[in-house]
C-alpha cells in the first residue's frame, strides 16, 4: 500500500457536501448525545477487582449501535488472549465493510472500557449517572473514551445521512481493555489483521488545545509503571522498644523514593532523557487554571512547561499499601508496597527506561532494603509523521467543523498501543484525535465533555470521511484502499 493522496473534490461538491454534512450533525446531535448518556450508565471499569459483566454490557450496546448504522458487513465481539499467557482479554468489538472503486479503507479506533470511579463523594454528580450541567456532560467516560466510540458511530450516521451507499472502506476497532493495559491489544490486530488493514488510522482517545481550538495529537510519551516491594524487617516490632535502631520499611521507602527527584522535582535518574520538543507558549496562570494548582504551591522541574510535560520524563508514585492512619499501631512496619508510574520522553524505548528506573532504585535503597520488583508494564512512545495526505485533509476538515486552524500538541499522557498499531501496519497513517479538553478530568473526579466540542471532532471526523469518499481514485496504478 503506497498511501497516495486522493484526489479532491471541486470546490462547489465540497461546500455543499460540508454544508449538508453540518446540516446531518446538527440534527442527529441530540440522539447522539442520547446514545453516549447510555453508554456512560454502563459502569464498565476493565480493571481485575471490577465485575467483567459490565464491560461485556458495554460492548454488546457499542455492537448495537454500530449494526444500527446500516453500513457495515461485520458487527463482532471478540476477546483476544493476552500477551504472554492462555487468560482472555476484555471483549473488544470489530466492524468492517470493504472499500470499493479504489476508495481508501480508515480503520476507527476507541475504547468503551473506563477508569474506576474512584471514592462517590469526590464526585459532584454520580459517575456513572449522566449529568448535564451547562455545556458539559458529567460521568465516568463521558470524555475518555465513550464520547470517543460515539463520535465514530455519529460521523459515521451522518456519512451515510449525506452520501448514501458510499465507496469507502471503513473497519471499526473498539477496545474493551485500553485503561488496563492493553494487555490482549497485539493478539488481536494479529487475529484480524486483514479485516483491520487500513490506509489511514483514526485513534479517537485525545484532547484539543482548548474549547474553541482543535488539535492533532503528534507526540505521545511511553509509559512504565510497576508494584515496587521494600521489605526490611522478617515482622513488625515495637516501634517503642526498637525504634531509633532498626529501620523500618516505611522510612526506608520514603528515603528511596525521595531519590527519584531532585530539589526542583525534576527527574533525577540518570540514563533517562528528554526529546526536546519544540513547543508553544504556555504560561503558569494558564497551568494553574487547567490543573487546580493551589496558591503558593509551585510548579516543579524545569525549562518550558509544555516541554516538561510533553518531551521530558516524569515519574509519579501512584498507590501506597501500607497501614492507614485509622489502623496505626506503634510498630515498626516490614515491608511497604507502591505503585510507581513513569511518562518517558518520545524517542527512548520503554524497556531501556525501566532498566534505569530499577538501576536507581536498586543503587539507592537505603540500609540494604530489599527490593522486588512485579507487574511491570511498558508502553511505547510515538510521534507522529505529520508529512502524509491524512494529516493534511485532517486540517483542512478541523478548520472547517471548528471555524478556526488546528494546532499541533503533543500530550504527557501515553497511548501505547499506538506503536503496535505501527508494527502491524507500517504503511498505515496515523492520525491521532480526540473529543477532551482541557478541563474534561479524565480518569479524575468530575470527568466531563463539553458538548460543543464533542459536535465539533464529530462534524470533523464525518468531513474526513466524507471528502475521502468523494475523491476520484487517484491516477497511481495502484488502488487507494488496498490494505496491504
Amino acid at each position: 500500500m503506497t498511501n497516495p493522496q486522493p484526489a479532491v473534490p471541486d470546490d462547489r461538491t465540497a461546500d455543499e457536501t460540508t454544508e449538508a454534512l453540518r446540516a446531518a450533525v446538527q440534527a442527529g446531535f441530540p440522539a447522539t448525545v442520547a446514545d453516549l448518556a447510555r453508554l456512560v450508565r454502563i459502569p464498565s471499569v476493565s480493571w481485575p477487582a471490577f465485575d467483567p459483566a459490565h464491560v461485556a454490557e458495554s460492548a454488546q450496546a457499542v455492537a448495537d449501535l454500530l449494526r444500527g448504522t446500516g453500513v457495515f458487513e461485520l458487527v463482532e465481539i471478540h476477546r483476544a488472549p493476552v500477551e504472554g499467557g492462555d487468560e482472555l482479554g476484555q471483549p473488544a468489538v470489530l466492524a468492517h465493510r470493504p472499500a470499493r472503486a479504489g476508495r481508501p479503507t480508515v480503520l476507527l479506533y476507541a475504547h468503551h472500557d473506563v477508569q474506576p470511579p474512584g471514592k462517590d463523594e469526590d464526585w459532584e454528580t454520580p459517575p456513572f449517572e449522566p449529568t448535564q450541567r451547562g455545556d458539559r456532560l458529567h460521568g465516568r467516560g463521558a470524555a475518555d473514551d465513550k464520547a470517543g466510540v460515539m463520535a465514530h458511530v455519529g460521523a459515521i450516521r451522518a456519512l451515510a445521512e449525506v452520501a448514501g451507499d458510499f465507496d469507502l472502506g471503513l473497519s471499526v476497532f473498539i477496545e474493551g481493555e485500553e485503561e488496563w493495559a492493553s494487555r490482549s491489544f497485539g493478539n488481536f490486530l494479529r487475529e484480524h489483521r486483514e479485516v483491520l488493514a487500513a490506509d489511514a488510522i483514526i485513534v479517537a482517545d485525545s484532547g484539543n488545545w482548548n474549547v474553541s481550538t482543535p488539535a492533532i495529537t503528534v507526540a505521545l510519551r511511553g509509559a512504565v509503571a510497576f508494584n515496587l516491594r521494600i521489605d526490611t524487617l522478617a515482622h513488625a516490632s515495637h516501634s517503642g522498644m526498637y525504634g531509633g535502631a532498626v529501620p523500618d520499611a516505611m522510612l526506608a521507602a520514603i528515603r528511596m523514593l525521595d531519590s527519584l527527584w531532585d530539589a526542583d522535582g525534576a527527574v533525577a535518574v540518570e540514563g533517562l532523557r528528554g526529546a526536546g520538543l519544540e513547543v508553544p507558549e504556555y504560561d503558569d496562570a494558564q497551568l494553574r487554571a487547567e490543573t487546580g494548582l493551589l496558591d503558593g504551591v509551585a510548579p516543579i522541574g524545569r525549562g518550558p512547561i509544555l516541554s516538561r510535560i510533553w518531551s521530558e520524563p516524569a515519574i509519579t508514585v501512584t498507590g501506597i499499601d501500607a497501614p492507614d492512619v485509622a489502623n496505626a499501631s506503634n510498630t515498626l512496619v516490614p515491608g511497604v508496597r507502591v505503585r510507581v508510574s513513569a511518562r518517558i520522553a518520545p524517542g527512548q524505548p520503554a524497556d531501556e527506561a525501566f532498566a534505569a528506573i530499577r538501576a536507581h532504585l536498586e543503587a539507592n535503597a537505603p540500609f540494604g532494603a530489599k527490593l522486588r520488583f512485579e507487574d511491570v508494564d511498558t508502553g511505547e512512545a510515538f510521534l507522529v509523521d505529520t508529512s502524509g495526505w491524512a494529516v493534511e485533509a485532517t486540517r483542512r476538515a478541523m478548520a472547517d467543523a471548528w471555524g478556526v486552524e488546528p494546532v499541533e500538541v503533543g500530550v504527557g499522557g501515553s497511548i501505547p498501543f499506538i506503536a503496535e498499531l505501527v508494527e502491524e501496519f507500517p504503511g498505515a497513517q496515523i492520525l491521532v484525535t480526540g473529543v477532551e479538553d482541557p478541563d474534561s478530568r479524565a480518569h479524575s473526579p468530575n470527568e466531563s465533555l463539553h458538548l460543543g466540542v464533542f459536535q465539533r471532532a464529530l462534524l470533523a471526523e464525518a468531513l474526513f470521511l466524507a471528502r475521502l469518499d468523494a475523491a476520484p481514485r487517484p491516477e497511481t496504478g495502484e488502488p487507494c484502499g488496498s490494505g496491504s
